[in-house]
């Protein structure tokens, strides 16, 4: 389990309140889009997950902290990083980065699940080795 994976996010009007301070729930919504391309970078869309794998990633647990304010126009990078891997769990470490200085951080718990039966199973193999080797496609 290697280095993080760092994704762009430029802060839209939609994502701030009237104030132009980035609103709290906007923070998910990049950490979600930064896990999406993780995976995505790791050769796994939702429609590979889901086809050829019959499974999906759903969140068990998120535990955030707010640090500074993101505001409209910024620049961010979003980090995921994995920190542990069950056989059918994952935690990985985000980060909300702007200019390096840390805006939020998140530990997010993750399971594997069928994508039929919503159960959990074992992360895919291909997966699990990607993940453990950091490879990215």
């Amino acid at each position: 389990m290697k280095a993080a994976f760092f994704y762009p996010v430029r802060v839209y009007y939609q994502d701030t309140d009237t104030g132009g301070v980035v609103y709290h729930g906007s923070y998910l919504n990049f950490m979600e889009r930064a896990r999406y391309e993780w995976l995505r970078d790791l050769g796994f869309t939702v429609d590979t997950m889901i086809r050829s794998h019959k499974m999906i990633f759903l969140i068990r647990s998120l535990s955030i902290e707010y640090f500074k304010p993101a505001v409209l126009d910024d620049l961010l990078d979003i980090t995921v990083k994995v920190t542990e891997m069950g056989r059918s769990r994952i935690t990985l470490q985000q980060q909300i980065l702007r200019e390096q200085g840390t805006l939020a951080s998140a530990t997010v718990h993750a399971v594997c699940v069928g994508s039929d039966t919503l159960k959990p199973i074992s992360i895919p193999v291909p997966l699990r080795q990607k993940i453990e080797n950091g490879h990215h496609e």
